[in-house]
């Protein structure tokens, strides 16, 4: 909702800031509890009165880089500032003539005083500007106008607006003094300067509100769209959307790797920590479960449009990596190489750039790149490690070396597959996903970001319980 610092202290102040907050985030400004809470601590101690002061306290308490506080600074100007309606002076000069010939010998009432207008008319024709900015801002927070969410409903909360303003009333007016034989040529342009200010004022609402709900639906579509068939200017946005559900899933799942189990005494521990004051238990000793990081061992196909795939699920596990411990990657396609330091050291862009150099765009064998992992690499899978394996399973007609799976899939602890195709295509055409399902704890579709996220989200609580 559009605010003047005037009208503010009308309204419930943390609701006020609230929206301001919504707002901030909508331009790109990361707003956490603690800073929200601070800036209210803040704008409290200046108040609303002093605009200068009120937009530094702002800035310094919620902005944190340049960035930051460049766009929080125009989205204060835009939230506060004050509605500007237009050509009142002309609908006053109206009324006071009006009111004038009324009252003169002979005058006729019926044809001009201003009394015989509605609430709104009376209010424009005053002139009174504070009086009109405050009603466009009551009838704003009435008509919800900080819930607007795309450009689309502009006409629906103009309308909105106006309507609970008296918009009505005003047309009646101005068609009664039509039917009377007058023309109320100043208050139709004065209700001509409303209406456009309230479409400005929508305007600003638009500009302030809808970015964040714009780009929420813009996420969620990028979500359920095929990785293989992203647009060119797709692509960086969803690598932002993937970095930001990581980062959420890490801080979510990082947590300390040992938690006590207080519903279990260790009495072996308990009485020998005490043996030395005679067995009497002055120190308690928990049994205590060990949560461990997962350790995943990646097999990424980068062949054709598989490459994609396999692109967004790498960022997606490396972005994890304070709550994986381990995260050891091996690309194939006609052969398999170990590109885990590709990878640690280098961007993820950059990585798979030259991943794809050393090993991609080949015609994939599997069979050949399962024995090139266990003549090379099996070593290091233990009963603690997961294994992903990314790929659609088409073998080119090659032998799928299903006997490689079996033994892999003796060692680890489990065996993932996703795979990028739908599932009804498994086993159509050259496919042998049929052939290595046996040996996966479980097989996912995983085209899409919402796929690899659930997938991502069910490896962290396998490891968790």
């Amino acid at each position: 909702m559009l605010s003047s610092p005037a009208s503010a202290t009308t309204r419930e102040p943390d609701d006020l800031l609230l929206r301001f907050f919504r707002a901030a985030r909508g331009v790109g400004c990361r707003i956490s509890p603690p800073e929200s809470m601070d800036a209210m601590s803040a704008v409290a101690a200046v108040g609303y009165a002093d605009k200068a002061r009120l937009r530094d306290a702002l800035l310094l308490t919620i902005a944190k880089t340049q960035e930051e506080k460049d766009a929080l600074a125009e989205c204060f100007d835009i939230f506060f500032k004050s509605p500007e309606p237009r050509n009142l002076e002309e609908a006053q000069e109206d009324a006071e003539a009006a009111d004038q010939s009324a009252e003169e010998p002979g005058g006729n009432e019926s044809e001009g005083g201003s009394e015989q207008y509605g609430e709104l008319a009376r209010m424009l024709m005053s002139g009174d500007r504070g009086a009109v900015q405050a009603a466009m801002t009551a009838a704003a927070d009435a008509a919800n106008l900080s819930e607007i969410r795309f450009f689309t409903q502009r006409g629906l909360y103009s309308s909105r607006i106006l309507e609970m303003m008296g918009m009505a009333q005003l047309e009646d007016d101005i068609a009664a003094q039509q039917a009377a034989g007058n023309q109320p040529q100043r208050l139709m342009n004065a209700r001509d300067g409303l209406r456009e200010a309230v479409r400005e004022m929508v305007n600003d609402a638009i500009t302030l509100y809808t970015r964040e709900g714009t780009e929420a639906l813009r996420n969620d579509i990028l979500r359920n769209v095929p990785l293989n068939r992203l647009e060119r200017q797709d692509i960086e946005r969803t690598r932002k959307l993937v970095g930001e559900m990581a980062r959420r899933l890490r801080d979510k799942y990082n947590k300390p790797r040992r938690k006590k189990n207080r519903g279990r005494l260790d009495t072996r521990k308990t009485i020998r920590r005490n043996a030395s004051w005679g067995g009497i238990p002055f120190i308690t000793v928990w049994k205590q479960k060990r949560v461990d990081k997962p350790k995943i061992v990646a097999l990424c196909d980068v062949s054709g449009s598989v490459a994609r795939v396999a692109e967004f699920l790498l960022l997606f596990l490396y972005s994890l990596n304070e709550a994986i411990s381990d995260i050891h990657t091996y690309a194939f396609s006609g052969r398999l190489v170990d590109v885990s330091e590709i990878l640690d050291g280098n961007a993820i862009d950059k990585a798979m750039q030259e991943v794809m150099k050393t090993v991609g765009y080949g015609s994939s064998d599997y069979g050949k790149s399962f024995a090139d992992f266990e003549d090379n690499f099996m070593s290091g899978v233990t009963n603690r490690t997961t294994v992903i394996i990314l790929g659609d399973g088409r073998t080119n007609n090659l032998d799928p070396r299903t006997d490689i799976l079996r033994r892999i899939s003796e060692r680890a602890r489990r065996v993932i597959w996703l795979n990028p195709e739908p599932r009804f295509a498994w086993g159509t055409g050259d496919s042998e996903m049929p052939r290595y399902q046996p040996y996966c704890t479980f097989s996912r579709p995983c085209g899409t970001v919402r796929q690899l996220e659930r997938v991502v989200v069910d490896l962290m609580e396998m490891d968790r319980h």
